[in-house]
């Protein structure tokens, strides 16, 4: 596969056992990649999981070419990946009205008119019930247990004894000598390792919606619209479809076997940030035109959202959360990754991506340190270099998100690449683990020396170049949204 990287691969067995016990807590992508990656790099692995089994629903997300590299090392895995990837499918865009402004392109069409290699792509988008499956069924051949049912509801740590814990709501302790919380935005950790980060109403939340494609069969106009695209050998390929308009944005993906929609919107009233929590079709119909002007939403769309099967459609709500450099705790033995970390914005393109770059991150950082004596200094450099990295890409979800809710057609028609959110290079060409293998002692010495992390120019960055990090948050971003100006990314090619 072209976009994983072809550098030497190390699979299971080829480190030493280090002699650490990791607990994870929760299996979202962070989770499932600290399983698989702390065991092929010498860890002992235990899971904790809150739900009866791992969630292998929902729709589609898009997959950054940094989360993909460390597949080298599993090449079975990168096979499945591939086989299921949408790396070069067709797009086409509209206006909300239904006007269509981009014909459709292949992805690697698009690619070369923004000047990059159609053959290394910024990412590809994904079904997430196949990405999820192929790692169960990885964690299953490694014979790793997950326990589940077990709420975790507190962390702790005994930094004399050089030991961490999660407790469950039944009152178990499970100890480690460091434990992963990648239980998600809600995760108890937070109180730990620096306080609950406040979440902030946006006013915005995501319908969501996917369901075997023969529901079309019910209203053949509608199949006929959002049919796969013909090849020009004949060939019927999936096919991305893209709505922007006046403070939202919609996509559809109609692959051989299923249909998926997406619509961002003002909150209604009935959303909750739970992937679980649905409502139905009319009371979809009843508010999307609210807040899109006088032009209402392409009716198609709406007939789309009528064939939706009953207890399909998520009503997500969308909250902000300012960055959070604190990710571990005090003692250096419990760690924050994915969510639990740092949330992004869907128009971002870049939570899943950073979950797994966290996860490979830190399974890498406590090999290199390579003994449970080390496990905080090992924790501590892993979260030096992702931090900035992460406060990088939140703050550009924004200006993605921008784009997307308040297109300027007018340029658009003149260059398509106006409507095409930033994919930039300084995150997709990111390899996370030789990032690690490459700077951890230059980070350590940094830390001994207690240069501040804003300060440390010993280290490449993997952020925009010409960056230097000053402390931001989203209040203040609003503000300056309400009064007209756009997000302001800071200085450094952000390109």
């Amino acid at each position: 596969m072209p976009f994983i990287d072809d550098t030497e691969s190390k699979p299971v067995g080829s480190y030493a056992n280090t002699g650490i016990d990791v607990l994870v807590v929760g299996t979202g992508l962070a989770g499932l990649t600290a399983i698989i990656e702390c065991v092929r790099k010498g860890h002992n692995v235990r899971v904790l999981e809150r739900n009866a089994d791992i969630n292998t629903a929902g729709d589609m997300y898009f997959m950054g070419l940094s989360a993909t590299k460390f597949m080298k090392h599993w090449p079975e895995m990168a096979k499945v990946f591939d086989d299921n990837s949408l790396h070069n499918c067709w797009i086409e865009t509209f206006k909300h009205s239904g006007e269509r402004m981009i014909i459709p392109l292949k992805v690697a069409d698009r690619l070369r008119d923004a000047g990059l290699d159609p053959d290394t792509p910024p990412g590809t988008f994904q079904m997430r019930p196949l990405v999820y499956q192929m790692y169960v069924d990885q964690v299953k051949k490694l014979g790793v247990e997950v326990q589940f049912g077990k709420r975790v509801v507190d962390y702790g740590e005994d930094e004399a004894r050089g030991k961490a814990w999660a407790i469950t709501d039944k009152g178990e302790k499970y100890e480690a000598d460091v434990v992963i919380a990648a239980d998600g935005v809600g995760s108890k950790s937070q109180k730990l390792v620096g306080g609950q980060v406040r979440a902030i109403k946006s006013g915005r939340a995501m319908w969501r919606a996917a369901f075997p494609k023969e529901i079309l069969d019910k209203n053949p106009e509608v199949k006929e619209h959002f049919k796969m695209h013909k090849s020009e050998t004949g060939v019927d390929e999936p096919i991305v479809r893209t709505w922007l308009g006046p403070g939202t944005y919609a996509m559809t993906l109609t692959r051989p076997d299923t249909m998926i929609w997406i619509m961002n919107h003002d909150v209604t009233g009935s959303e909750k940030e739970d992937w679980k929590h649905t409502v139905e079709a009319d009371e979809v119909l009843a508010n999307m035109d609210k807040g899109v002007g006088p032009k209402p939403w392409d009716p198609m769309y709406k007939e789309l959202i009528k064939l939706t099967p009953t207890k399909t459609i998520v009503n997500f709500e969308l909250f902000w959360r300012n960055p959070q450099p604190k990710w571990a705790s005090p003692g250096g033995r419990v760690v924050n990754i994915g969510d639990a970390a740092h949330s992004y914005l869907p128009a971002s393109g870049n939570g899943a991506t950073q979950a797994i770059e966290d996860a490979v991150s830190i399974a890498s950082c406590l090999q290199l340190g390579g003994s449970r004596d080390k496990v905080p200094e090992a924790v501590r450099a892993h979260v030096r270099m992702r931090f900035i990295r992460n406060a990088c890409a939140q703050k550009l979800g924004f200006s993605n998100a921008e784009l997307l809710q308040d297109t300027d057609w007018s340029k658009v028609k003149l260059d398509p690449r106006k409507a095409q959110p930033k994919l930039p290079a300084w995150i997709w060409s990111h390899d996370p683990e030789k990032y690690a293998y490459e700077v951890y002692d230059r980070v350590v010495d940094s830390m001994n020396k207690g240069i501040p992390i804003e300060e440390d120019t010993s280290i490449p960055p993997n952020y925009p170049k010409g960056y230097k990090y000053e402390p931001w948050n989203i209040e203040d971003i609003m503000e300056d949204k309400r009064n007209g100006k756009k997000v302001d990314l800071g200085p450094g090619n952000w390109d």
